[in-house]
């Protein structure tokens, strides 16, 4: 369960990431609500991947605050209760799905003791993905959608507290985009589960209870879609996050021409 003082089932305050001379992730302040679907929605390049990262506790050189779960972000205590999905399938192509999931159950749950349970955990993971009859079939000869879907598998096997996804429908085709959203809403509704997942693709934003619009590093909104929507007078959330872009961009441009003044005014 949730315990930090918000509620939040994750809380950033002063976010920042630096890699070299680059600052990837610039303060960000923001708080997921528990059991719900947030978006994290941006250009390649914005910092998306890294925020995951942070998130899962597996992001080097962070500052400021990140709270998961009531605990530090990277906390030993998390490890059973995040799952994270990476963009790349994280499966062994040489092994058949289920041997994928009961190696990884085993790193879980270690012991013959908890050999009952593993063999429950793999088969509900299999059915919650949906590949459950291509359980004995070597994950190298699947299709990219099937081995996202393996990876995602092996993420639920803790039947985690929290689902990072990093662009798990990425080259998908509609269909399968449409049952993996699915998939999302219902551990989401059934089972509690908060779910942040990021995307580059607008129009997956309209599926999400929440969205976090990044660009460049920063945080250019933290909102519902509707909410979005009204604001900003648009049909729809990629109408909005432009407008936002545009508007930042102006801002920089002053900010920039202003400077110059600066320097060139005499002292």
């Amino acid at each position: 369960m949730v315990n930090n003082h918000s509620g939040a089932a994750v809380e950033a305050r002063g976010l920042t990431v630096v890699r070299g001379p680059r600052t990837v992730l610039r303060g960000l302040d923001f708080a997921l609500p528990p059991g719900r679907i947030t978006g994290l929605l941006g250009p390649s390049g914005c910092g998306k991947s890294t925020l995951m990262r942070a998130v899962a506790g597996t992001q080097a050189n962070v500052t400021g605050t990140l709270t998961v779960l009531g605990r530090p972000a990277g906390d030993p205590a998390l490890r059973a209760r995040v799952g994270y999905v990476t963009q790349a399938p994280s499966v062994y192509d040489d092994l058949t799905v289920r041997q994928n999931l009961d190696y990884f159950a085993a790193v879980l749950r270690p012991g013959r003791d908890h050999r009952d349970a593993r063999a429950a955990a793999v088969a509900r993971a299999l059915a919650d993905v949906d590949l459950t009859p291509h359980a004995d079939a070597l994950a190298g000869r699947l299709s990219g959608g099937q081995r996202s879907r393996v990876s995602l598998a092996v993420a639920l096997l803790n039947a985690p507290d929290l689902l990072v996804l990093d662009e798990p429908t990425v080259g998908l085709d509609p269909v399968l985009r449409r049952d993996l959203w699915q998939l999302f809403h219902r551990i989401a509704a059934e089972r509690g589960t908060t779910i942040l997942v990021s995307s580059h693709v607008m129009d997956e934003a309209e599926r999400c209870h929440r969205l976090l619009l990044l660009r460049d590093g920063a945080l250019l909104a933290d909102d519902t879609p509707d909410a979005l929507r009204r604001r900003h007078e648009t049909r729809t959330v990629e109408e909005a996050f432009l407008r936002l872009v545009d508007a930042a961009n102006t801002a920089e441009a002053a900010d920039a021409v202003a400077a110059d003044a600066r320097q060139e005014t005499p002292r």
